[in-house]
C-alpha cells in the first residue's frame, strides 16, 4: 500500500511491523525522527513493545544488548557522535553474537562540527563486526530494515541499517508499505537459542585466554563471510513477496559493452543515475551501487566489474593519511582479476556539500587530467580539488 511519508517515519512504520520487543530511544539529529516516530506508534497503541528512553547512546546500545540476550527482539537507532559513543558496545554485541538492528542515520563526525550527511560514522566502526547494508533512496530503506530482522537472527550476527542522513531521513515521498501479513510471512517469530534463563544458567562474554581468542576472531569473521548467502536469500524471498528487489549484495545498471563504470553506495546513486542518463549515448556507463559493505561481496564486485577499462570509485568518507575507505578495498578485491580496470577513487560530498548533476562530466574532466589514480577529494560545485579553489 502507497503511503506518503518521511524517510525517519517510514524506517520506523517498517520496524513496528516487525514486532521489535524493545526499542532503546535516544535523540540525535538526524536521526531523532526515527525514535519519536516509534515512541508515537507505541503511544498510539499501534507498536506493543517496551520503549526504553536512555541518557546516551552507550545506554541505548547497552539496552538492546541485554533485551536480545533476555530473548526478546530489540531495535535501536543513532548517528555520528552517538554511534562513536556506543561503539565500545556495538563491538561487544557483535563480538556475542547478538541479533540486533541498529538504524544508522548517517551524518559527518566532528570536529569540526556538522549536522550534515556523510559516511564517517559507519566507516568508523566498519571493523566492528557488524553486517552493514547502505540504502540508495527511503523504499530501499523500508525494505532493507524488514531484511535486516531476519538476516540478523538467521546469522546471530547484528546488522546496521545505514542511510543518508536528511538526504533520506529527513524527505517526504510516496513509498510502498507492506502490511503485517506480509511482514510475517517473510519474518519468523523471534527465537535466540543463546537467551540467558535463570533456570538454566551460563555466562556470557567470559574472559577468553590467548589460546582461544584467535579462533572466536576466526569464527566471527567466517560468520561474516558467510552472511553474503543470508542476504542474497533474504532478497530473493522479499522479492517473490512484496514484488521488489533491493539489490542483494550489490546493484548493477547500465550496458554491458560500457568501458566506464562507476562505484558509489548510499543515495548517491540516485543523482549518479539521472546524471548518466542525462548523456546518453554520448558517455555510457555502468553504475555500480554496494548495497553489503560488510561482507565485502569481492566475487559479486569482480562479476561487475567485467570488461571495464576504467572504475571510478565515490565515496562519502576517508581515511585520513591514508585515502579511500572503499576504494582501497575496490583496488584489493579486483587486483586478482586477469585485466582489472584502472580505479579512480574521489572522496565527494563531505559534510553535505552538495552534488549536483554535473556530477557525472566533472568526473570524465578529472581522469581525464590524470586525477583520482591513488585518492582525490573532488569539490562537485567547481570540479576542482579543494586546493585549486581555496
Amino acid at each position: 500500500m502507497q503511503h506518503a511519508l518521511e524517510g525517519s517515519q517510514a524506517i520506523a512504520r517498517a520496524v513496528s511491523l516487525c514486532r521489535p520487543q524493545v526499542v532503546s530511544a535516544y535523540p540525535i539529529t538526524p536521526q531523532t525522527h526515527i525514535v519519536e516516530n516509534l515512541s508515537k506508534l507505541v503511544a498510539d497503541g499501534v507498536l506493543e513493545c517496551e520503549l526504553v528512553s536512555v541518557e546516551s547512546e552507550f545506554s541505548a546500545a547497552s539496552v538492546a544488548l541485554g533485551a536480545v540476550a533476555a530473548g526478546s527482539r530489540a531495535y535501536t537507532a543513532s548517528s555520528s557522535q552517538g554511534i562513536l559513543l556506543m561503539s565500545e558496545v556495538l563491538f561487544n554485541i557483535a563480538g556475542l553474537r547478538i541479533p540486533l538492528v541498529l538504524t544508522c542515520a548517517n551524518r559527518a563526525v566532528s570536529a569540526p562540527l556538522s549536522i550534515w550527511n556523510d559516511q564517517q560514522d559507519s566507516m568508523a566502526v566498519r571493523d566492528a563486526g557488524w553486517i552493514q547494508l547502505y540504502c540508495a533512496d527511503n523504499q530501499e530503506a523500508i525494505d532493507t530494515t524488514i531484511q535486516a530482522f531476519r538476516i540478523a537472527e538467521q546469522c546471530e550476527l547484528p546488522v546496521m541499517v545505514c542511510v543518508d542522513g536528511f538526504t533520506l531521513t529527513h524527505t517526504l515521498e510516496v513509498l510502498d508499505l507492506p502490511d503485517q501479513q506480509q511482514v510475517d510471512e517473510f519474518l519468523p517469530a523471534f527465537s535466540f537459542a543463546r537467551r540467558l534463563d535463570p533456570a538454566n544458567p551460563l555466562s556470557v562474554g567470559t574472559l577468553v585466554s590467548p589460546e582461544y581468542f584467535t579462533e572466536t576472531r576466526q569464527d566471527h569473521h567466517q560468520a561474516l563471510l558467510d552472511a553474503t548467502a543470508a542476504i542474497v536469500q533474504a532478497q530473493s524471498d522479499w522479492l517473490a513477496i512484496s514484488g521488489r528487489d533491493t539489490g542483494g549484495l550489490l546493484r548493477c545498471e547500465g550496458p554491458d559493452d560500457a568501458a566506464t563504470g562507476i562505484l558509489t553506495l548510499g543515495s548517491i546513486a540516485g543523482t549518479l543515475q539521472e546524471a548518466i542518463e542525462e548523456q546518453g549515448d554520448a558517455a555510457p556507463a555502468r553504475l555500480i551501487t554496494l548495497r553489503a559493505f560488510r561482507p565485502f561481496p569481492e566475487q559479486a564486485l569482480r562479476d561487475a566489474c567485467q570488461g571495464l577499462e576504467r572504475l571510478i570509485v565515490l565515496e562519502r568518507a576517508l581515511s585520513p593519511g591514508a585515502g579511500g575507505i572503499v576504494g582501497t578495498e575496490v583496488r584489493a578485491a579486483l587486483g586478482v582479476m586477469d585485466n582489472p580496470p584502472q580505479i579512480f577513487n574521489f572522496a565527494v560530498g563531505l559534510g553535505g556539500r552538495d552534488v549536483p548533476l554535473e556530477i557525472y562530466t566533472h568526473l570524465l574532466d578529472a581522469i581525464a587530467k590524470g586525477r583520482g589514480t591513488g585518492f582525490d577529494i573532488l569539490d562537485l560545485d567547481t570540479g576542482k580539488l579543494p586546493a585549486e579553489t581555496s
